[in-house]
């Protein structure tokens, strides 16, 4: 029972921190509490209604949810999850629970876990890093689980802690862990994952990150006058680079490639999740998986890093829809590589940004 206890990140049980003044809170996107339409509809209803995801005034975003959305996507999204749901629940969070508890495991300070849609929610993570210091946490530590910055994820969960913080009077301080799309622990754990694979036995890589519309991109810019703006804005050098989802994406594709010895044939990076009809960071993943298969790729290597923990974006949209997107323009075998999820190296890195 103390075993699944540990597994399940339930507090009971945990023993006292030798740190009560720090508190450390990992934050993940989250997911319907099951896979039942009503639970789905709630879901996503919060997560569209986001101003951070859907950044249009509120009466049309609310006409555009409400109305257009939430009417029938949740049918399809719900059997999608369906397909992927586990005995334990949703794999992002029984995966998220498990690295809380791992994470815990090998530093001083006590590690609650937050998921900025859905549950366990921010503020739950928020009351129980008070409860299991008694009170004393003056430091909140935040960790957004997402290598790159966007203003849909590292934005909005950064948003949401600071509110709910100040509301609930928890620890006098915030700190946020930076984007580590190029960090040398990340690229190095990454890369592992990848050759762990034998990336040798397949004719190519892919990498395919969670897409944003283009609007973010020259939203997020502090210039605003580098992002999408010119063929190679990526690759000059700018302060606009900072909070550039797609620099930051290419980036992490250039250290891996790198780290893996892979010539330029080898790999591709795409984009996947569109939502809407506004122009998105291309090129899209279905579309480039039907193009390598008919390019003459037979087997695929796929990778997620804008995910550390599998969901349904990595298990379902690229593990189902997109192996039989591959195989029926021709390809043999896709592999989708594991998020990082409990990576030994993974939850050494994440002990020694929050120790």
């Amino acid at each position: 029972m103390a075993d699944d206890q540990k597994q399940n990140g339930d507090q009971k049980g945990r023993a006292p921190h030798r740190s009560m003044r720090r508190g450390i809170l990992l934050v993940n996107t989250g997911s319907p509490a099951s896979p039942a339409i009503k639970d789905v509809r709630r879901y996503l209803g919060e997560f569209l209604m986001d101003k951070h995801v859907i950044d249009i005034p509120y009466l049309w975003r609310m006409l555009l949810v409400k109305l257009l959305i939430l009417p029938s996507r949740p049918r399809a999204s719900a059997e999608a999850y369906r397909s992927i749901w586990r005995p334990d629940g949703s794999p992002l969070v029984a995966i998220s629970r498990a690295v809380r508890a791992r994470t815990e495991e090998g530093i001083a300070s006590p590690v609650a876990l937050g998921m900025r849609y859905g549950s366990p929610s921010i503020t739950d993570g928020l009351r129980e890093l008070a409860e299991v210091t008694g009170g004393k946490v003056e430091e909140i530590f935040l960790v957004p689980l997402y290598p790159h910055y966007a203003m849909s994820t590292t934005e909005s969960v950064t948003a949401e802690v600071e509110k709910q913080q100040k509301k609930m009077g928890v620890g006098d301080r915030l700190e946020v862990l930076p984007p580590f799309y190029n960090n040398e622990l990340y690229i190095d754990a990454l890369s592992q994952s990848i050759d762990d694979h034998s990336i040798k036995g397949y004719d190519h890589l892919l990498f395919s990150y969670h897409g944003l519309p283009e609007r973010h991109i020259r939203k997020t810019d502090s210039t605003g006058t580098h992002c999408l703006r010119a063929e190679d804005c990526c690759e000059a050098s700018s302060p606009a680079h900072k909070t550039c989802y797609r620099h930051q994406v290419l980036e992490t594709t250039k250290l891996v490639a790198a780290k893996l010895g892979l010539s330029v044939e080898r790999y591709s990076v795409a984009f996947q999740s569109r939502l809407g009809r506004d122009r998105w960071l291309t090129p899209n993943t279905t579309d480039t998986l039907g193009r390598l298969a008919r390019e003459g790729i037979k087997r695929l290597l796929v990778v997620c890093p804008s995910f550390v923990t599998d969901c349904l974006e990595t298990l379902e949209e690229i593990g189902i829809r997109g192996r039989r997107t591959f195989e029926s323009a021709g390809g043999d075998k896709l592999k989708l590589v594991p998020c990082l999820n409990v990576n030994p190296m993974w939850i050494k890195t994440l002990q020694t940004w929050c120790g």
